[in-house]
């Protein structure tokens, strides 16, 4: 068992990890256990009651925060001459079709979101082993291959994320920096939680938020009340 540092040691004599918190408070004590010298992600851990080995109970989707997740999102734009003006002029940082597969095929994937229009995806495909595992493949369903190349470049800058339950029926997100108001995070962490709550497959049986942990880079977790948020 690795052991504790001092400053963990100190940040666990804060709160109870045993107790449930209203998500507003659980954020006031991660502000108070976060000691890093940087702007740390704050982030959610959503555990779902959901099999996601079935079709039917696999959760997905994509959300807007309102005050969006205080990163510098790099956008590449995979998509036809035509389209490469629009691209621009919305903020993305790369933009362009065959020089970029090819980059990519060597191996570069220095960019957080890639999006395309449904007529390029066919060479897209062959990327797959590359971008799959990096989270990085367009989906019609996340709103990242679509013939609206600028309002989809908009919506990621303004911050839209994509989350997606894992293979343990969990959901992991950055939603904010610590930096941010209190106010500011619960916004953004309630507008994630209450689209999540949204997407409860029909087929889910039983209690579907099964526990909520906030934390920061490099601090504890703080358990959330799933009452506080389903009230």
């Amino acid at each position: 068992m690795a052991k504790l540092t001092k400053k963990r040691k100190e940040a666990l004599t804060k709160y109870n990890r045993q107790k449930l918190y209203p998500l507003s408070e659980a954020i006031d004590i991660v502000k108070k256990i976060t000691t890093t010298n940087f702007d740390a992600s704050v982030d959610i851990d959503v555990r779902l009651g959901v099999d996601p080995r079935k079709a039917n109970q696999m959760v997905r989707g994509s959300v807007t925060l309102p005050h969006g997740t205080g990163k510098k999102v790099k956008v590449l734009v995979l998509c036809t001459a035509d389209k490469e003006e629009e691209a621009k002029a919305a903020g993305a940082d790369y933009y362009g079709l065959d020089e970029y597969i090819q980059k990519i095929k060597e191996g570069w994937t220095d960019v957080d979101v890639i999006i395309t229009m449904p007529s390029v995806m066919p060479k897209i495909g062959a990327l797959g082993k590359i971008l799959g595992p990096r989270g990085l493949m367009p989906n019609p369903k996340t709103g990242t291959v679509t013939m609206e190349i600028g309002k989809a470049v908009r919506e990621v800058k303004a911050g839209k994320i994509d989350f997606k339950v894992d293979k343990y029926g969990i959901i992991h997100s950055s939603i904010a920096k610590i930096s941010f108001t209190n106010e500011k995070i619960v916004d953004n962490a309630k507008e994630l939680l209450q689209n999540i709550i949204k997407l409860k497959p029909a087929a889910a049986k039983g209690t579907y938020l099964k526990s909520i942990c906030i934390s920061s880079t490099m601090s504890p977790g703080v358990h959330i009340d799933t009452k506080s948020i389903t009230a």
